[in-house]
């Protein structure tokens, strides 16, 4: 697997979910909301379709163990406070 500078910047986050509620890696979230964005991905589904329509590009420098992660995932992670913690680390 690739690292980037994504990895870098955002691989010490903490990650504020239990630990048995951890089925994607918050990095491999974080990188592809970043991307899908980039790419302009609008919402939370399309981030979603986005990580679908790139999963063997994303695949080079995210785990992806299970797959990419539902548009509700996504929307768990921005709503536990990350946006402030990726603030805060740029």
């Amino acid at each position: 697997m690739i690292r980037t500078t994504l990895h870098q910047s955002f691989g010490s986050l903490p990650d504020p979910r239990v630990e048995r509620r951890k089925k994607h890696a918050l990095l491999d979230i974080i990188t592809l909301s970043i991307l899908a964005v980039l790419s302009g991905a609008e919402s939370y589904d399309s981030i979603e379709l986005f990580g679908k329509q790139n999963f063997a590009f994303l695949k080079q420098f995210l785990a992806l163990q299970n797959g990419i992660p539902s548009h509700d995932t996504i929307i768990t992670i921005d709503a536990m406070g990350t946006q402030t913690a990726i603030a805060q680390k740029s």
